[in-house]
């Protein structure tokens, strides 16, 4: 841990803040990856999909975990444009505390009941889309995992059930209310979010122990290589042109 002095450069106590709640994150929601990781193992077996699913910025959970080097090629992204930040990013913020989306949305992908999986990003845990979301999942009986902060969850004044009480299985962030790590100057809002390289690697953290459980019961895991690597663009595309048919954004 850095310690703090007057010539603590800002950057140094954000990184410090940041290793900070992954440390704190990483040793009390093991247990819950392990969970996860073993849902999404079953989900892979069973020659299901693991959809993953974030408005605003956690959009970017989905895009990281989709077409990944190192990752697996059974992940499809959410990804409907109106949702994200790149169209309009205040129209974007307004839908995802809207309700009736959800269906809409999911319309979109071939989601089979019963088979696949869904992961729900929300740092806040109070919007309505992820919350619906997750709850359109399990009415497809699919099992839905969340990567949330439970204390801005728990610290909003929306009204309604919050992500984490849907959920299956819970990741908490460990990020405080806000997300913001770092206080600037006296009167400024703090700056410096933390839940998206916390959350990340919780995701990451699933996929890999997911990947390795399906290995040791003697599976031949979907697993991208990075474009550059010898032999990848052969590789990878047998295993995008598998699974072209159930992941639209290939």
């Amino acid at each position: 841990m850095t310690v703090i002095t007057e010539s603590t450069s800002t950057s140094e106590v954000y990184l410090s803040r940041v290793q900070e709640v992954l440390a704190e994150a990483a040793q009390a929601e093991l247990p819950a990856v392990l969970r996860a990781a073993k849902t999404v193992a079953d989900t892979f077996d069973r020659d299901g999909i693991l959809y993953v699913f974030g408005s605003g910025h956690s959009h970017v959970f989905a895009e990281e975990a989709f077409y990944r080097a190192g990752g697996s090629a059974r992940i499809s992204p959410i990804l409907q444009d109106d949702y994200m930040l790149h169209v309009s990013a205040q129209r974007s913020t307004e839908l995802e505390r809207q309700e009736g989306h959800a269906e809409d949305i999911l319309g979109h992908y071939p989601i089979r009941s019963g088979v696949d999986a869904m992961l729900v990003v929300s740092n806040s845990g109070s919007n309505a889309l992820p919350i619906e979301v997750a709850l359109a999942a399990k009415r497809r009986d699919l099992p839905v995992i969340a990567i949330t902060s439970v204390a801005y969850a728990r610290s909003t004044s929306a009204p309604g059930r919050r992500l984490h009480d849907v959920a299956d299985i819970v990741l908490d962030n460990h990020c405080p209310p806000g997300d913001a790590l770092v206080s600037i100057a006296p009167g400024l809002p703090k700056a410096g979010p933390g839940s998206s390289a916390v959350g990340i690697a919780l995701l990451n953290a699933v996929i890999v122990e997911a990947l390795a459980l399906q290995s040791e019961g003697g599976a031949q895991p979907d697993i991208y290589l990075s474009a550059g690597m010898p032999g990848a663009a052969e590789h990878n595309r047998a295993l995008a042109d598998r699974f072209r048919d159930r992941i639209p954004h290939i």
